[in-house]
């Protein structure tokens, strides 16, 4: 393997590629009725935004592209590309319910088909494609970190195009929806506050705590509002030993406490900032960045945090007042052993086992339900990757789940799951090994409460608690099974050439000041699918060798460049991490190609 840090792929700044036309059945939000094409766009700056609302990686992009979009909101425009990987995010409504309930205020083109997806040759979760005002592909962005390298490009095609007179200002296409009234919007989790049987809910959407009566409905308090210092969708909430409660502010990147006692709200871990490849993983609580904390539970004399944002368990010592890295390595994927070196996929629900000795964490983009022993090993439950899910009962080691958020204890050593996407509450005997169904018609349930015999289950997409008795029958459902509906890439027996394209932003060069900049890890699924060439290094190019005996499955490959302004003037030049996993699926077949490109960043030649 080549250590020296390599040369960006070479490649032409600006390709002349006509862009495809924006089709999906399912059509238009945001835009109040109307259809766009992108003759309508002609004359702005068009951002293509191929994203899925079950990622978490989208949704940091989405942030992201916040700041860009209002300071040029006069020749840009940014269309979201709803483009499923579960069947539930096929459903038009679910597309509605993510575009308010994560504050998307651009258009957005449900396409449930993949129809636009497969027309720009995307390959990943999140992508983002640049159209200059003559309708042409000019740029390609896979994963994180591309804000500013998008910007850069934004403002060099503003000032061409208006030397040009191609340029058109004015107002883009969006139309608010308008706001509906309801006591809750997207609540995410719940907890019984002790001494007074009142639920504390986090109200996501609307960027609050809410703690209501017992009986789930009446409202005592809101606390937070959404102004500055405020929450930010906030997530998982857990009691601490003291009283206050701890919660996972999850688009804040930090962990907030709330005491009931007094209403005092307190930063205890993170910077504001979000975690990227480099930064320190450990140190004091307020000194280290986070990513999208998602839960948060009392474990150990610590508390665990889902770190959804790299696919991580850390730990928040109150005492110390330090934060650490405790389980993941930040690839994302489904691997179990000891806790440095298992994989997770998003880990959004925790949950501490009735006796203690584990901890249950639900891992959402396996479709899995995991857990952590007492001596710190990962281990699977249920679940077998980040490509199969659906709703079936039965033995655990072929039971599936999709895309669950939630997981909650029972007293008698089982866990109840919040099967999000499937809409059910689901249950886990540890000793029967047994995965059964408990409720269905819940609307993407994603915490759920025990309170004595009745367990209480926030349905996020209904914006309210619902009380259920815990049944002493399962619910019987018609088992079904579902693979990720991406085409297959057909690919030639033997050698396989792996390119990742990265070309540095403009004014930018790879950061080689410490050794090499770049990143490559690649594996598959299933591992025989590789005869030669998985594992790490830091060449972006690779020579694969595929197993002649394999015709199918998927090439995991995840990458990591970083990128400083060009200025040799500058002692301290701004740098930016630039990084992406694919899971590509692969078929093999004698007409396939011998090369695999994958846009990181810029245009493949």
């Amino acid at each position: 393997m080549n250590d020296a840090a390599p040369a960006p792929t070479p490649a032409p700044r600006r390709a002349r590629v006509r862009a495809p036309e924006l089709i999906g059945k399912g059509g238009w939000l945001n835009t109040g009725g109307e259809e766009l094409s992108l003759a309508d766009l002609r004359g702005r700056i068009v951002i293509l935004d191929f994203w899925t609302f079950c990622c978490v990686n989208c949704l940091h992009v989405l942030d992201e592209l916040r700041e860009l979009e209002e300071k040029h909101r006069d020749t840009v425009v940014i269309i979201g590309v709803h483009s499923p990987k579960f069947v539930h995010e096929a459903e038009h409504q679910a597309v509605v319910d993510a575009v308010e309930r994560y504050g998307v205020h651009h258009p957005v083109l449900d396409d449930p088909e993949l129809a636009t997806w497969k027309q720009y040759a995307v390959r990943a979760w999140p992508t983002l494609v640049v159209i200059d005002p003559e309708g042409y592909v000019v740029a390609q962005h896979a994963g994180e970190g591309h804000a500013h390298a998008i910007a850069k490009l934004v403002e060099e095609l503003e000032a061409a195009h208006a030397a040009k007179g191609t340029l058109r200002r004015g107002d883009g296409p969006y139309v608010a929806p308008e706001p509906v009234a309801t006591d809750l919007r997207f609540p995410g989790k719940a907890l019984l506050l002790p001494g007074t049987g009142n639920f504390l809910v986090s109200d996501t959407t609307r960027h609050q705590l809410v703690e209501l009566e017992g009986d789930g409905e009446t409202v005592v308090r809101r606390i937070g509002g959404g102004g500055d210092g405020e929450f930010k969708e906030p997530q998982g909430l857990a009691l601490l030993p003291d009283g206050r409660v701890v919660v996972a502010d999850t688009v804040n990147h930090q962990l907030r406490t709330y005491d009931p006692a007094t209403g005092a709200v307190e930063t205890v871990a993170g910077t504001g900032k979000q975690w990227w490849q480099g930064s320190p993983t450990a140190g004091p609580a307020r000194e280290v960045d986070l990513s999208s904390p998602w839960d948060v539970a009392w474990w150990q004399g610590k508390v665990w945090i889902a770190m959804a944002g790299v696919h991580q368990l850390w730990t928040y010592d109150p005492e110390a007042g330090t934060v650490r890295v405790a389980a993941g390595t930040t690839n994302e994927g489904l691997v179990d052993g000891p806790a440095a070196e298992a994989w997770f996929a998003q880990p959004s629900g925790l949950a501490v086992s009735a006796a203690g000795d584990r901890l249950w964490v639900a891992d959402s983009e396996t479709s899995a339900l995991r857990y952590v022993d007492a001596d710190l090993v990962v281990h699977t439950a249920v679940g077998t990757g980040l490509f199969d899910f659906g709703h079936r009962d039965g033995a655990a080691g072929q039971a599936l789940l999709q895309h669950p958020l939630g997981v909650t204890a029972l007293p008698d050593g089982s866990v109840a799951i919040s099967d999000t996407y499937n809409h059910a509450l689901r249950r886990y005997d540890p000793a029967s090994g047994e995965v059964t169904t408990v409720a269905t018609d819940l609307r993407e349930p994603s915490d759920a409460v025990l309170v004595g015999d009745d367990i209480v289950v926030v349905e996020s997409a209904r914006h309210r608690l619902t009380r259920l008795r815990l049944p002493d029958e399962a619910v019987r459902v018609e088992a079904v099974a579902h693979r990720t509906q991406r085409a297959a890439t057909e690919v030639a027996p033997g050698r396989l050439r792996l390119d990742v394209v990265f070309q540095a932003p403009s004014g930018q060069k790879l950061d080689t000041r410490y050794g090499p900049s770049t990143r490559l890890l690649v594996s598959s699924t299933p591992p025989e699918l590789l005869s030669g060439g998985e594992g790490s290094g830091t060449d972006l190019s690779r020579e694969l060798e595929l197993n002649p005996e394999v015709v199918e499955g998927v090439l995991h490959v995840s990458a990591m460049a970083a990128s400083c302004d060009d200025d040799p003037e500058n002692e301290y030049p701004a740098c930016h991490v630039h990084q992406q996993d694919w899971g590509v699926p692969v078929r093999v077949t004698a007409g396939g190609a011998p090369r695999l490109p994958l846009v990181l960043a810029g245009m493949d030649s």
